[in-house]
């Protein structure tokens, strides 16, 4: 089993930044791909970005060039690095974890956080 926790979701102009965590315990950290998805209201939940224990990463279209995913390790921690944010990124936003390599379809993730809100005024 795996327990993942998220924090770092708020409320933000359009342009502005935040870092989003995701504090992973229970089984052993490196083996896991780790991905950020996010779900609107009324929406299906969707891929945001991907990093693999070795530090492969994958984004969607839409957030390239102004979202990085990183992990550490060391502290059992990924993150999302959120910046020139847009309304149109409002979402509760998922942590998960699978074992293998990174993917883009939550139905092949094993693990899920509870979710944090990100809302982002015009």
């Amino acid at each position: 089993q795996v327990q993942l926790v998220e924090s770092g979701g708020g409320l933000v102009q359009a342009g502005g930044s935040l870092r989003l965590s995701c504090a992973a315990s229970g089984r052993t950290f490196t083996s896991y791909a780790m991905g950020w998805f996010r779900q609107a209201p009324g929406k299906e939940r969707k891929f945001v970005a991907a990093i693999s224990y070795g530090g492969t990463t994958g984004y969607a279209d839409s957030v390239k060039g102004r979202f990085t995913i990183s992990r550490d390790n060391t502290k059992n921690t990924v993150y999302l690095q959120m910046n020139s944010l847009k309304p149109e990124d409002t979402a509760v936003y998922y942590c998960a974890a699978r074992s293998g390599t990174i993917a883009k379809v939550p139905a092949w993730y094993d693990y899920w956080g509870q979710g944090t809100q990100v809302t982002v005024s015009s």
